[in-house]
């Protein structure tokens, strides 16, 4: 697992499990005054940083960081909140999570189809396009394709494993991994729906902090 640290000079943190592919740069336009930590290529869970001087840690998981969230966050300490955005805990479930045709679309994106996937299912319109070309990760397809599969083996060996508790979830209303319908059965009155959106939501928001004080709707 690797790891970006913007200093602040906070005594607060807001630690963010990113999404499968991606890294620090897709969400440089999030301006905060806490401290941030991202977390992204989960090729394995370890995590070298020191929590010690934060007493307050808010954790925002997108997408495949979502699970991923789901079997570490009993070992974080003073996690005060703990949002879900784009994702569930259970990833390679059929029904919860992504489809098995899902699974397989991902595995199949190259340097010849990047584009049109991210147009198709990463943002909203051409707007949000351009705007997500200028912010692309600059992992490499290998890289990426070999998280995946670390990703399916982390998934094999923790499902039991997982904390599927997150006090808010937010969902894309045009999110074409997640079965919209299946997350609202699933996260109940803790899901909030932001409408005009794909998978890539993060043009909504202004700031990872705003994202964390979204509260759900009970």
């Amino acid at each position: 697992m690797q790891h970006f640290f913007i200093n602040n000079k906070s005594a607060d943190l807001i630690l963010f499990f990113a999404g499968w592919g991606c890294d620090e740069h897709q969400f440089v336009n999030l301006k905060d005054m806490d401290d941030v930590v991202i977390l992204y290529d989960y090729c394995d869970l370890n995590l070298d940083f020191d929590f010690a001087k934060y007493n307050n840690i808010r954790l925002i998981a997108y997408s495949a960081g979502v699970f991923v969230a789901s079997i570490m966050q009993d070992k974080l300490p003073h996690l005060c909140k703990k949002t879900a955005v784009c994702g569930n805990p259970y990833l390679f479930d059929e029904k919860l999570g992504l489809s098995e045709s899902t699974v397989e679309l991902l595995k199949n994106v190259n340097l010849d189809n990047y584009l049109d996937f991210r147009r198709k299912y990463m943002v909203f319109d051409d707007d949000e396009y351009a705007k997500y070309n200028q912010l692309q990760s600059l992992r490499s397809v290998e890289s990426c394709q070999e998280e995946l599969v670390q990703l399916q083996a982390l998934y094999a060996k923790y499902k039991s494993k997982i904390n599927p508790v997150f006090d808010v979830a937010i969902m894309a209303e045009d999110d074409l991994f997640f079965n919209i319908k299946r997350q609202k059965d699933f996260y109940g009155h803790n899901l909030v729906v932001i409408p005009k959106a794909r998978h890539h939501i993060f043009f909504h928001f202004k700031s990872f902090r705003e994202i964390a004080d979204i509260k759900a709707k009970n």
